[in-house]
């Protein structure tokens, strides 16, 4: 089966994408960076798990199983020199300032990053009551 058809890499390229390392997918997940790991080398995997990888990644499941690489360059590749509009970039029913995306992504992973301490600060807590608890 190609690497196109395999829906593993196409989340470890999303990831990368979205400048995430397996680490914060795997505490994300609440699975260990070596299940992530397999996990973006398989075939296939549960629906579910896809719904998962798809809230934390900022994507729809099917956009996941859809991606290609190739139509991403495509896409803007498609485009002209747009230095005349300051970097907005224009296309039928698209209009957009990729400033506006990265500030948008850099929101998205600030919130992600939040969600991540208080899921790490969470369990500091249950394993320090943990250990009064032994004591």
């Amino acid at each position: 089966m190609s690497k196109e058809n395999k829906i593993g890499p196409k989340i470890s390229r999303l990831r990368e994408l979205r400048g995430m390392k397996q680490e914060a997918l795997a505490s994300a997940l609440g699975v260990s960076q070596q299940t992530v790991s397999n996990m973006e080398r398989s075939v296939e995997i549960e629906e579910d798990l896809l719904a998962q990888v798809a809230q934390i990644l900022g994507v729809t499941p099917e956009a996941i199983q859809n991606f290609s690489e190739e139509a991403v360059f495509n896409f803007f590749n498609s485009f002209h020199d747009s230095s005349s509009n300051n970097g907005a970039i224009y296309a039928p029913g698209c209009n957009f300032n990729p400033l506006d995306k990265l500030i948008e992504s850099h929101e998205e992973n600030k919130k992600l990053y939040e969600r991540l301490l208080e899921a790490e600060k969470s369990k500091v807590e249950y394993l320090e009551r943990l250990l009064k608890k032994d004591n």
